[in-house]
C-alpha cells in the first residue's frame, strides 16, 4: 500500500519535469529564431482547431492552429505548422516568420516579445516547480508520519 503514495507523487513528479523541459525546449526554439535574424513572407495555408476535454464534466479547451508555407533565402520551401497563433490570421494571409538556417522548419509567426515570453516561461516553470515541492512535501510527510507502522504492527 506504502507503494501507491510514492508511485503517484512521482508519477506526478515526473510529468511536472516533462513539461518543464517542454516549456524551456520552446523558449530556447523561440529565442533562437528571433535572434537569427532570418525571416521571410509565409502564406498561411490552412487554419484549424482542435477541442480537447478531461471528460463529461470537464471545461474543454480549443487551440487554433495555422500551416505556413515559406522559401527560404536558399530556395528551398518550407511548410510548418504553429498552435495558438492569432486569431485574426485566416488562410491566404502573409506575414512575417522567423526562423533559423539550421532549423527552417522550426519556424515561428510569432512577432518578437521576448519580456512576454520569458514571462511566459517563468510563470509556468513556477508553477511546475510548486507542483514538484508539494509532492515532495507530501512523500517527506507521509514517510515521517507513518515510518514503520503496518496494518498489522499493532497485532501481538
Amino acid at each position: 500500500m506504502d507503494f501507491f503514495f510514492y508511485a503517484v507523487p512521482s508519477l506526478i513528479m515526473a510529468g511536472a519535469l516533462a513539461m518543464a523541459v517542454k516549456v524551456v525546449r520552446r523558449a530556447l526554439q523561440l529565442r533562437s529564431n528571433w535572434n537569427s535574424g532570418l525571416t521571410a513572407e509565409a502564406r498561411c495555408l490552412r487554419t484549424y482547431t482542435t477541442t480537447s476535454s478531461g471528460g463529461e464534466n470537464s471545461v474543454s479547451t480549443t487551440t487554433l492552429h495555422h500551416v505556413y508555407e515559406f522559401t527560404t533565402r536558399e530556395g528551398r520551401p518550407v511548410r510548418f505548422e504553429e498552435a495558438n497563433g492569432p486569431r485574426t490570421t485566416v488562410e491566404g494571409d502573409i506575414v512575417a516568420v522567423h526562423y533559423t538556417a539550421a532549423r527552417p522548419e522550426r519556424a515561428t509567426a510569432q512577432p518578437p516579445a521576448p519580456g512576454k515570453a520569458l514571462a511566459g516561461t517563468v510563470g509556468t516553470l513556477v508553477f511546475l516547480s510548486v507542483i514538484v515541492a508539494f509532492c515532495v512535501g507530501f512523500m517527506v510527510t507521509y514517510t515521517q508520519v507513518f515510518a514503520g507502522e503496518s496494518l498489522f504492527a499493532s497485532i501481538p
